[in-house]
């Protein structure tokens, strides 16, 4: 407990949750970066996200004259949001005192929050194209949050708590183990987090074709630094499911203890994860096409159904071993 609330704990903790804030920009640009290669182009540098954002942050916010203070509030109140709940996840090191924060039922409350808000700003300015986004965004919203809940609920199961901190501490106590329901559940997941995130076949996070765009028409009104803080939040919510499917399960590497050797080694684990799995992620964008609206129920409807496998597989065939 003493080294849980040592003053060294805590700046860790403080500096794990600025590392998603500064993170977020550069794994956008290195999935931009992949895809441009893999379509024969050269494409933007992998930093130019942030200097999207410093040019963003640097002009003026314009507001309709119809937009209530919920238009105005909404930017910083979603991207607190999302990164109060990025700072939930362990992301380099466990054992912090955010550890004792870093329940599952509190992220799945703060990413409500933020997408509540959005959607609000969505519809606050009574344009077509916001309204539209946010009933899309509630869509894709009530059929991802239950398969996320089973999903991370199998885990919970294993580790007889709902704390993320405490999952990942599971699978580093003990040798490797292959269990069917975490297969069901990293498929969920991986469903929900492309969903989430508004990556393709869910929606392009690169157009802005009125018949498709979900994420981007709730922020076409925005501009200025309210546009930045809406995007940059997007950007930490990619790193945070990134880092959650990646410490969930595959969490070697990270910290277990305060020590410059294994801090340094779990920086270099979690940057090798995230760069892999954006690299995955920029593959299949690049290989599968946007898929229709009515469509996307189906698609997670099959991430509600590999949950449930998942915990009929922990109740059947590891429960009483």
């Amino acid at each position: 407990m003493d080294t849980l609330l040592s003053p060294v704990a805590w700046l860790l903790a403080l500096v794990q949750a600025a590392f998603y804030v500064a993170l977020g920009p550069f794994i956008a640009g290195w999935i931009r970066k992949v895809k441009a290669i893999l379509q024969n182009r050269h494409g933007a540098p992998v930093l130019q996200p942030y200097r999207e954002l410093y040019k963003l942050l640097g002009k003026e916010a314009r507001v309709a004259h119809s937009a209530s203070p919920v238009f105005r509030v909404a930017p910083y109140v979603v991207f607190v949001a999302i990164w109060l709940a990025a700072a939930t996840v362990p992301l380099i090191a466990t054992g912090l005192p955010t550890a004792m924060l870093a329940d599952l039922i509190v992220l799945v409350g703060l990413l409500a929050l933020a997408r509540f808000f959005l959607a609000l700003a969505g519809m606050d300015v009574g344009t077509a194209f916001g309204g539209m986004g946010a009933s899309r965004e509630m869509l894709v919203a009530a059929l991802a949050e239950p398969a996320m809940l089973l999903g991370v609920f199998t885990l919970a199961m294993t580790a007889h708590s709902t704390n993320l901190s405490s999952m990942v501490e599971l699978h580093l106590a003990g040798p490797p183990v292959l269990r069917p329901s975490f297969l069901f559940a990293f498929g969920a997941l991986v469903l929900v987090a492309i969903a989430e995130t508004g990556r393709i076949p869910v929606d392009n996070p690169a157009t802005h074709l009125e018949l498709t765009m979900v994420h981007e028409a709730m922020i076409l009104e925005y501009s200025g630094r309210h546009l930045a803080l809406m995007e940059w939040a997007a950007q930490v919510k990619l790193v945070l499911y990134g880092a959650l499917i990646a410490n969930l399960f595959f969490p070697w590497g990270i910290a277990r203890e305060i020590a410059p050797a294994a801090l340094a080694i779990g920086i270099i684990a979690i940057l090798m994860k995230l760069l892999a799995l954006g690299a995955v992620l920029a593959v299949a964008e690049t290989v599968l096409a946007k898929m229709r609206l009515f469509r996307v129920p189906a698609l997670l409807n099959l991430s509600v159904l590999l949950a449930v496998l998942g915990l009929l597989g922990h109740v059947i065939l590891e429960v009483g071993r």
